[in-house]
């Protein structure tokens, strides 16, 4: 289930990794400290991290383990990457929670965060996708379910996220105008990332992105 580690360029891939990871960690922290609403899955870390306790990154780590699990229940062969994704993206996440404060009742700063957040991550996705050792938990998750149900990679996608996303606001999530905004912008940013950084994911997520 683990595809086979390219030794030969490991540092190199670690390195640039954690690069993508820590702007992921600054994208989201962005999104939530709009106070705009967030997009889908961190409605639902969100709304869990406030009902444990427990920081918004411990949530994160927790649900990226479950996803996994889920996704490898359904055979999806994973690389060392996608549990850096897991452990990483939650610890510079709960950094950058700390370092940045929240805004309200400032709409234009507000609008500057939540955009600079979905700009950010779709360089975050081209940065990681572009060292191509593993997809996230999430994206694992959608070729599981593409590749067991035979359903369409964007209807694997979008039940999920749907399910997250109602999920999350009937715990108390904050879903608010940027959750909107966010589904809206997050694929032409994922998509402007891949040309300026000229990546080319392998071929399933290469659909996902353009369909």
């Amino acid at each position: 289930m683990i595809r086979p580690i390219r030794w030969n360029t490991f540092i190199r891939d670690l390195f640039v990794i954690q690069i993508g990871y820590a702007l992921f960690g600054v994208a989201i922290a962005l999104t939530i400290r709009a106070n705009l609403g967030t997009g889908t899955w961190p409605v639902l870390e969100v709304a869990l991290a406030r009902m444990t306790g427990w920081s918004v990154g411990a949530i994160t780590i927790v649900v990226g383990f479950v996803v996994l699990a889920i996704a490898l229940a359904l055979g999806e062969k994973i690389g060392w990457g996608t549990l850096g994704n897991i452990l990483f993206i939650g610890l510079w996440l709960d950094l950058m929670l700390w370092l940045i404060p929240p805004v309200e009742a400032n709409l234009p700063l507000q609008s500057a965060m939540l955009l600079g957040g979905i700009l950010l991550q779709g360089v975050a996705t081209a940065v990681y996708i572009g060292v191509d050792v593993g997809a996230g938990p999430r994206d694992s998750l959608m070729l599981a379910m593409h590749r067991a149900t035979k359903l369409s990679l964007r209807m694997a996608r979008g039940s999920v996220e749907v399910t997250v996303l109602a999920i999350g606001w009937l715990m108390g999530g904050p879903v608010g105008i940027g959750t909107a905004v966010f589904a809206l912008l997050i694929g032409p940013s994922i998509q402007w990332a891949f040309k300026v950084f000229d990546v080319h994911p392998h071929r399933e997520l290469e659909k996902a992105v353009a369909e």
